[in-house]
This record gives structure tokens, C-alpha cells and sequence, in this order.
């Protein structure tokens, strides 16, 4: 599994990076290394990525492999609504998945990848990033 590259900024700021890559593929440099990119517009958008309680889970999930949401729910001793809620949430950005049965077997969480690179520019590195704090 590869290692989700987490970043603030503006789209620009991406779209600034992706146009580069399409120009050196066009220029037929190998791509090869091409790393996936999840970015936040803001710091507080970051934030909810980065909540204890999401880590915590993420952690749980690559410790135990657990079968289902409700066996996830019983090693973080957490809620099953909230656990499910912040496990949908995951899956909504990308970072986990759930594997379905076909035999009707409760959703297994999986994660998606190997880990998480977080790349935070600074105030005035760009312009723009929002100034709230996780």
C-alpha cells in the first residue's frame, strides 16, 4: 500500500503540483512514484482528520484488523454510533475502506494506506491557508 500525502492549501496549490507532473509525464520523465494526495482547504478541515479519536481508530484498525465495526467499536471501548459516524467519515475522505461479504458478514474496516504524510506549509509560505489552528 502506498502512504497518503495529507496537505493544506488552496486547490491551486494542488492543481499547481498535478499540471507540473502532467508536464513531465508529457516530457516523459516515469511517473512511477506518483504519491495519492488528500488536501485540506483549511487547518480546521485537518483537524477532523487528525482527532484523537480518528487516529485512534486508524491505529486500532492497523493493530487488530478487526472484523467489523462493532468489533472496532469494543477494542477502542467507544460508542458504536460514534465509531461508525467517524468510520464513514474516514471512508468518505479516502482513508479507510470497507471490505462487504457477500455471505451478509458485518463491513470490515480496512485501511487504505500504509500511512499518512502530512505536508503543512506556513502562514505566507503561499497565501493560503486558512489561519485556524487544529
Amino acid at each position: 500500500m502506498p502512504t497518503l500525502k495529507v496537505t493544506v492549501g488552496k486547490r491551486d496549490r494542488l492543481d499547481q503540483h498535478t499540471r507540473s507532473r502532467i508536464k513531465a509525464a508529457q516530457e516523459g520523465e516515469d511517473l512511477d512514484d506518483a504519491q495519492p494526495v488528500l488536501n485540506f482547504e483549511s487547518y480546521a478541515e485537518l483537524s477532523r482528520l487528525l482527532s484523537p479519536k480518528n487516529l485512534e481508530l486508524l491505529e486500532t484498525i492497523s493493530e487488530h484488523d478487526p472484523e467489523s465495526i462493532s468489533e472496532a467499536t469494543e477494542l477502542v471501548d467507544r460508542d458504536y454510533k460514534q465509531v461508525h459516524q467517524n468510520l464513514s467519515e474516514l471512508e468518505d475522505i479516502g482513508v479507510i475502506t470497507f471490505e462487504h461479504s457477500d455471505t451478509g458478514q458485518a463491513n470490515q474496516p480496512k485501511l487504505a494506506y500504509d500511512g499518512l504524510e502530512i505536508d503543512l506549509p506556513f502562514a505566507g509560505s503561499n497565501g493560503s491557508v486558512s489561519t485556524a489552528a487544529p
